[in-house]
């Protein structure tokens, strides 16, 4: 009675892992889709609407949510459109179909995302595109004419080209600006891998204690994250050298995320249909909003001004919240984000005094994160809202707000019933997922994966000797509630 809107449900969801094979990025995407549907046992027909996110784009499936979701048993009369925002793409594809539903364009609506790093789309060089281009018109002209369209080529040119991780604005890539930003604010090398080891140790003891058993489909008879290091230690993490600024930088390939596969699907409906159908709510999705920082500088403090916004808006403070999911592009990213919530100073400068204050350690990332389960550009969203459900179903917390970083999104109890990833094991013996899950309906935020093949940068090919990398996009940041 609070929310003239109609809600949005969360539902239970799932990602799932990639091992022996390699996937396309279409590919992953039907895994996911196929195991929400297995999971829910919701009847594709029902669904109004698929939104799906992906950031390197294979030109042969440029709309991946068309592609994917007829070929994995909905309807062809279901439309579905694809979305392109870095780290937060799933993110963007769940807020948008919230639109849909609370504009009453739809009741049922499938959110979600991938990335393959394994079988990135490498081209030709721009030279060597413009001479194929005009090939066929010199091939009438015989041998003279093709050997014509040598002319100026060096050999440089012959060389292939790789995605480019790099920001096209600033020309830098996200590991420059994470370095930067650690200097900025104080964080030293060692606070980064503590911070990644502890994402690590976190993972693994999840994993131990099957936490993660209800979010992951199998793939290829696996059901594990494979880039969980659960024995590293700090002296082999202060081990590493420095990824970007060399030498003496302090992000590293061990407390930078990696890059890897994965993918994610999420189900989302207003109250009345959910209930209709039988569905117990996980969370819901309350309020959201995007916001954009100064690339050069501010790249990655996204989360900071989010959820700024977020408590202001819904008149909460940090106090108020029980669960925290972040996205770890980078340990520096994320302890500098604590650091400028924390600061009054930087409140008084940048958030018209509005001070966030402490973030609890333990509320934070409580199962792991992206450091030890990986990146999937596309997809990470999914994870996010995905975990920090259930850890308020196990009941962590009544309310949770979650960031990743680049283009800020954030969310807040305001009304909506949202369905998170899903990627659903089709050989579980689970009891009925219509079946009621346990604790209240609350709230939930956003990013998803199916996940992980874990895969360096420079084993993929996409930097020099770089060997992990986090999002993309300069704009990318996500806060939500």
């Amino acid at each position: 009675g609070q929310y003239s809107r109609p809600r949005l449900f969360v539902l239970p969801t799932m990602s799932g892992a990639v091992r022996k094979a390699v996937l396309l990025g279409v590919e992953l995407a039907q895994k996911s889709l196929k195991g929400l549907m297995t999971k829910t046992a919701m009847d594709p027909a029902l669904v109004d609407y698929v939104l799906y996110g992906t950031v390197i784009q294979e030109p042969k499936t440029s709309n991946i949510a068309r592609e994917a979701s007829i070929n994995s048993g909905f309807p062809s009369n279901v439309p579905g459109h694809t979305v392109t925002q870095a780290c937060i793409s799933a993110n963007q594809c769940f807020t948008t179909g919230a639109e849909k539903i609370l504009s009453g364009q739809a009741d049922v609506v499938v959110a979600g995302g991938c990335e393959t790093f394994s079988d990135v789309p490498i081209r030709f060089s721009r030279p060597v595109r413009q001479r194929l281009i005009k090939a066929p018109k010199a091939m009438k002209k015989g041998a003279a004419g093709l050997l014509g369209l040598t002319k100026g080529l060096k050999m440089k040119d012959l060389a292939p080209e790789a995605p480019a991780i790099a920001n096209y604005t600033t020309g830098e890539v996200m590991g420059h600006s994470a370095d930067r930003l650690s200097a900025r604010f104080g964080v030293s090398r060692a606070d980064q891998d503590a911070f990644s080891l502890r994402s690590h140790h976190n993972a693994a003891a999840a994993t131990e204690a099957g936490l993660y058993e209800d979010e992951i489909v199998r793939t290829n008879g696996i059901t594990s994250e494979n880039n969980i290091k659960g024995g590293s230690t700090m002296e082999k993490l202060q081990s590493l050298k420095p990824a970007f600024i060399k030498p003496h930088g302090t992000v590293t390939a061990g407390n930078a995320s990696a890059l890897t596969d994965g993918a994610s699907a999420m189900l989302m409906m207003n109250e009345a249909r959910a209930l209709e159908l039988g569905y117990t709510p996980k969370s819901i999705l309350r309020s959201w909003a995007y916001v954009a920082c100064d690339p050069f500088e501010d790249l990655l403090l996204g989360p900071t001004y989010a959820i700024a916004k977020v408590l202001k808006e819904m008149n909460l403070s940090i106090a108020d919240i029980g669960v925290i999911e972040i996205h770890e592009a980078f340990a520096g990213q994320v302890l500098s984000n604590l650091v400028a919530m924390e600061s009054k100073k930087f409140a008084d400068d940048h958030l018209d005094g509005f001070h966030i204050g402490e973030l609890p350690m333990d509320k934070i990332n409580t199962l792991g994160g992206s450091l030890s389960l990986g990146h999937p550009f596309g997809a990470t969203g999914g994870r996010l809202v995905t975990t920090a459900s259930n850890r308020m179903v196990r009941g962590e917390g009544k309310v949770r707000i979650g960031m990743c970083s680049e283009m800020s999104r954030r969310f807040s109890p305001a009304p909506l019933t949202f369905c998170a990833r899903t990627i659903a094991n089709p050989h579980s013996t689970r009891s009925s997922p219509r079946a009621p899950t346990g604790g209240s309906a609350t709230l939930a935020s956003s990013s998803g994966m199916v996940t992980t093949r874990a895969k360096s940068a420079k084993q993929s090919g996409l930097t020099k000797g770089r060997s992990r990398v986090g999002c993309v996009n300069p704009n990318a940041v996500s806060g939500h509630l």
